[in-house]
C-alpha cells in the first residue's frame, strides 16, 4: 500500500512538472502570437495612413492642376482680347486661325487622328514595317 501511495505521490508531482512546462511553453508561444498581432495591427495603422496621405496628394494635385489650367486660360483669353483690341490689322486673327473672340477655329480639313508611329502600308499585299524580312531584298532572311 505504501508502494502504492508513493507511486502516486510522485505521478502527482512528475504531472504537475510536466503541466508547468507545457503551460510555460504555451504561454511564450501565446506572448509571441501577441506581440505578432500588435505589429500587424502596427502595420495595418501605418499603411491605412499612407493611403490617406497618398490620397490627399493626389486631390490637392488634381486641385492645384485644375487652377492652373484655369488660370492658362485666363492668360490666353487675357492675351487674345489685348491683342484683338491693340492690333490695328483686321486681318491677323483670320491669318492665324482664330476668330475674333481670339478663339482657335479647327477646319474641316484638320484630322484628329494622333499622329501614328509606324509607316503606313500603300499596298494591303505589301509586307508592313514590323514583318522580320522588312527592307531586305527577296528571298534574303535576318540571321537568328
Amino acid at each position: 500500500m505504501t508502494n502504492l501511495i508513493i507511486a502516486a505521490v510522485v505521478a502527482l508531482v512528475v504531472g504537475i512538472i510536466i503541466g508547468v512546462l507545457f503551460g510555460r511553453s504555451g504561454q511564450g508561444a501565446s506572448l509571441r502570437q501577441r506581440r505578432a498581432e500588435q505589429k500587424i495591427d502596427e502595420l495595418r495603422g501605418e499603411f491605412t495612413r499612407y493611403q490617406a496621405q497618398v490620397n490627399e496628394h493626389f486631390l490637392e494635385s488634381a486641385q492645384l492642376l485644375e487652377r492652373f489650367n484655369s488660370a492658362y486660360r485666363d492668360v490666353n483669353d487675357h492675351m487674345a482680347r489685348g491683342a484683338n483690341r491693340l492690333c490695328n490689322d483686321e486681318e491677323w486673327p483670320e491669318s492665324l486661325g482664330q476668330d475674333v473672340s481670339g478663339r482657335i477655329e479647327h477646319s474641316d480639313s484638320d484630322s484628329s487622328e494622333p499622329p501614328r508611329d509606324y509607316a503606313p502600308k500603300a499596298d494591303p499585299k505589301e509586307k508592313g514595317t514590323l514583318s522580320e524580312d522588312f527592307g531586305l531584298p527577296k528571298g534574303e532572311k535576318r540571321p537568328a
